[in-house]
């Protein structure tokens, strides 16, 4: 593995994310048109937005990191792109690594601007640290990117990609705790839910809407699994990196 390859790599993905505006608007802007449109939804029952708000800055970038990740890893293999690039004298790791470094840096910023929104303009307060709420929706949106490209190793066109997010995403989302709480749950999808890396994302934010800072032995446990899980799914988006698509 060579820093400077991955940092070219990580470079030319910014470059070609700088070239398409429509992408860039999608990444940055949904999230935040998307939490802005629930505030008014639930215009006559400001309470229970308050409460939820935080989880929303970090579901909704790890959503859009993986829809956006899983079509761009596969539309840099079915033009021939990724061929190209792996008949140079680059590893598997440079490639993911490069790719991952770039969306991660998207992520940041759109975990900045979902959480500036909810707790600037939108006036959601939330008792634990700021950064620490900023952190985690910045490492969801690193996870839906590691997600994204190992699932993009399934598909064979850009329409399959979208399929996979029933798969790889929705479930997530319904056994996370947000609809109900995990307590609630039968024991399987209880078990279910603790496999998955997006259930420890949400703990963590819960924790840090209640006032839990990073002492705490829960966000430490969280902050782990979540960044953990995102480069474990890198280390198998390379173990099942395709040339091309046949």
């Amino acid at each position: 593995m060579s820093v400077r390859r991955t940092r070219h790599v990580a470079t030319r993905v910014l470059t070609q994310l700088r070239r398409d505006p429509r992408t860039i608007m999608m990444l940055l802007a949904m999230p935040v048109v998307l939490i802005v449109l629930l505030r008014y939804v639930f215009e006559d029952a400001r309470a229970t937005f308050d409460a939820i708000a935080p989880m929303l800055v970090g579901l909704f970038p790890f959503t859009m990191m993986f829809v956006v990740t899983s079509i761009t890893m596969l539309r840099e293999r079915t033009s021939g792109t990724l061929e190209r690039l792996m008949a140079m004298p680059i590893a598997k790791a440079d490639l993911l690594l490069g790719y991952g470094l770039a969306f991660a840096l998207v992520a940041v910023v759109q975990g900045l601007l979902a959480g500036a929104v909810v707790l600037g303009p939108l006036g959601v307060d939330v008792a634990g640290p700021t950064w620490l709420l900023l952190m985690f929706a910045v490492g969801n949106g690193v996870l839906g990117s590691s997600l994204g490209l190992l699932a993009s190793a399934f598909a064979r066109t850009e329409f399959q990609a979208v399929q996979f997010m029933p798969v790889f995403v929705l479930p997530q989302m319904l056994l996370c705790g947000l609809f109900v709480p995990r307590e609630q749950m039968n024991d399987v999808l209880h078990a279910i839910s603790t496999l998955l890396p997006l259930t420890w994302s949400f703990d963590a934010l819960q924790h840090v809407a209640a006032g839990d800072d990073l002492a705490t032995g829960e966000i430490q446990r969280d902050l782990v699994i979540v960044f953990g899980g995102a480069i474990a799914l890198l280390v198998l988006g390379a173990a099942t990196l395709r040339r091309r698509s046949d």
